[in-house]
């Protein structure tokens, strides 16, 4: 094929999206719909698997108004994390799927104890797939002697796509099921939720062609090869070009995590910090992850009846300006809107301010979302830190990295240059397509994402961030307290 495209697709938890790319690097197209979570009880977060394919044949129909759909040669897949997709024998799915920020299963990631973590590259935790499984066994009893495969949510995409029960090692390696360090799946972990190799997919690399599509009516040819693909943080790690030992991002979008890449699976089980699979062979990535990120300033954009999150952020800079130390009476803000991960591993915490007056503005309080999330990463960058792995000046990728605001205001706390990259909103669906390239033929992608802009540490606000920080720090145990 002449000019071949890639078509990259990235599942996330709030919408689908997708682009057409050349070799060149080039985003020719792309579309995005939006998706829903649905909480039937406290804690619980679930989509239909259904919906997902459903909004991926509405992505595709809308990049097929494009010359260059045409063209698509190859698919790559990207996807939200630790999901549990629950299929039958005739593929069917039988239970809502149940999504990474989902905490029903604390109590069977106690049972699992920390015995495996370090083969399986991190403690159980209740958003990671394998408790979740030993929670539907206990409660769900039909449901579990019915299960036939367990797939990750963008694994569903492939199905759909080429009958093929296949996924990867990324995406495999947040299950808890996988040996992280050989990249195979890890027998003893399964039986210890109940399950058996049998019910496990095949598993490939991430640039290796698992399949052709063979799904009708897409407007695609037969022939066009589907990549292994990844989980959403090692396929934007792709994207972006963090490839080799020593590179780093840090991921702001509805969740947050700081990233190293290393070349050997190297992880700390007990501060929380995962060592997963990268998308590519002969590579691992140590992983500091928070439960809530940008959508904290969502939230509290929604609670303070903003219209919008911009013209909450235009006022936090008119009242805070970001060249200068805030006010030590700021008030002070907790993240764990959805429990946390790194270093807590406590599904259960809740967040909240501390220090409101009747002064507080919704600004101060936009201001203290911003700063506690970034002292959240700064939690996780020190227990990233005590696994041995390190990052020095570091990209800024998601919906976070569109506010100049709190790219600095990260670059201060963490006291390391960020910067960020054009395109970075599509840095998984990138990453995608070059996987998808990769898995026709080979082919490598000649271009990366370029530089935006970039963010250094202001000498002037340290002093009262550390401060501000040490406050935020003796928080904690009040925030336990309230928890029990």
């Amino acid at each position: 094929m002449s000019s071949p495209v890639s078509l990259g697709i990235d599942l996330g938890t709030s919408e689908l999206k997708a682009i057409l790319m050349d070799l060149d690097g080039t985003v020719l197209a792309h579309a995005g719909v939006r998706l829903s979570v649905s909480r039937r009880h406290s804690g619980w977060s679930e989509q239909d698997p259904l919906d997902w394919w459903q909004a991926c044949l509405q992505a595709l129909e809308q990049l097929r108004t494009h010359d260059a759909f045409a063209r698509v040669a190859c698919i790559g897949l990207s996807g939200q994390m630790h999901g549990a997709v629950l299929l039958g024998a005739d593929n069917r799915v039988l239970y809502p799927a149940i999504l990474w920020d989902d905490s029903r299963a604390v109590a069977e990631a106690e049972q699992l104890g920390p015995e495996f973590a370090d083969i399986t590259g991190s403690l159980p935790m209740a958003g990671l797939t394998a408790p979740k499984l030993l929670w539907l066994q206990r409660h769900e009893p039909e449901v579990f002697k019915a299960i036939d495969c367990v797939l990750s949510p963008k694994d569903y995409l492939r199905l759909r796509l080429s009958g093929e029960r296949i996924s990867e090692m990324s995406d495999a390696a947040g299950t808890l099921w996988l040996d992280v360090a050989q990249r195979e799946w890890f027998a003893p972990m399964l039986r210890a939720t109940g399950l058996s190799l049998e019910q496990m997919p095949r598993l490939v690399e991430g640039g290796a062609a698992s399949a052709v599509l063979t799904a009708q009516g897409l407007g695609l040819a037969p022939s066009v090869v589907i990549a292994g693909g990844g989980g959403d943080n090692p396929v934007a790690a792709v994207g972006i070009g963090a490839i080799n030992a020593g590179d780093g991002f840090i991921t702001l979008g509805t969740s947050a995590a700081i990233v190293a890449i290393t070349d050997h699976a190297a992880g700390n089980p007990a501060s929380a910090v995962h060592s997963f699979c990268h998308a590519l062979p002969d590579r691992w990535y140590t992983m500091g992850a928070m439960l809530a990120g940008a959508s904290c300033l969502r939230w509290v954009t929604r609670l303070t009846g903003m219209p919008d999150e911009q013209t909450l952020l235009d006022q936090v800079q008119a009242q805070l300006p970001i060249e200068q130390p805030v006010p030590l009476s700021t008030p002070l803000f907790l993240p764990y809107l959805a429990g946390e991960r790194t270093p807590h591993n406590d599904p259960l915490l809740r967040g909240g301010f501390m220090g409101l007056g009747h002064d507080c503005t919704p600004a101060m309080l936009g201001y203290a979302v911003m700063e506690g999330v970034g002292f959240g990463l700064l939690d996780a960058l020190r227990a990233v830190q005590s696994a041995g792995a390190d990052i020095g000046a570091c990209a800024l990728v998601g919906g976070g990295a569109r506010s100049e605001y709190w790219a600095q205001l990260l670059a201060n706390i963490l006291q390391r240059e960020i910067f960020t990259l054009h395109n970075s909103e599509l840095s998984a669906c990138i990453g995608a397509a070059k996987l998808g390239f990769v898995a026709y033929g080979g082919v490598a992608v000649r271009a990366s994402m370029s530089i935006k802009a970039r963010y250094v540490p202001n000498v002037a606000v340290i002093a009262t961030l550390q401060r501000r920080y040490r406050k935020f720090q003796n928080l904690l145990e009040a925030a336990r307290i309230l928890r029990d």
